[in-house]
């Protein structure tokens, strides 16, 4: 029972807690096959807070280097001396594609007063991809490795998610995540 009310709760946000049930429950159910998904939750519970960790305000943002359409590697810390946008959406993604005016909006008023964006993909397609980069008019870097959920750079920023952004400073440090 005490396992079927955590289903109700997020871990990461909660992580105390299914420590408590895990330890309680230990001892009489320890080779339960529920018990061992209770030990898994809480595992990448713990994963994702180190990463997330990684990723708050003030620290480095970690470096991408992937290929844009054209296969030319572009690298984040290329944008250096800017404020920078990661914005992580793709193709398929309906909520990332409404968003994209807006974006589309914010760079042409702030591009020149030092502020770029960092369009990471997570498409698997790239005929998709190069589409919708024509469509919505997104003239900024596009860079993706094409492997979906998978991408190195989505994990690297711990992305469940898209649209998601981050925003550096003109240092490489993270100012915020998941803006709109």
């Amino acid at each position: 029972a005490c396992i079927s009310i955590l289903g109700e709760l997020k871990p990461e946000e909660n992580l105390e807690v299914f420590k408590k049930v895990q330890k309680g429950i230990a001892d009489t159910f320890s080779d339960h096959l529920y018990f061992s998904m209770l030990s898994n939750q809480i595992a990448e519970a713990e994963k994702r807070q180190a990463a997330a960790s990684k990723l708050k305000a003030g620290k480095q943002a970690p470096n991408i280097e992937l290929p844009n359409p054209e296969g030319k590697v572009i690298s984040l810390s290329s944008l250096r001396g800017k404020v920078v946008m990661i914005d992580f959406w793709a193709s398929w993604c309906k909520p990332c594609r409404r968003e994209n005016p807006n974006i589309v909006k914010m760079y042409n008023e702030y591009k020149d007063q030092g502020f770029e964006i960092y369009g990471v993909s997570l498409d698997r397609d790239k005929d998709k991809w190069v589409r919708a980069i024509e469509q919505d008019n997104l003239t900024w870097a596009q860079v993706s490795d094409l492997k979906f959920w998978n991408s190195a750079a989505a994990q690297e920023y711990n992305v469940s998610s898209i649209p998601h952004t981050v925003l550096i400073d003109r240092e490489g440090k993270i100012i915020a995540n998941g803006l709109r």
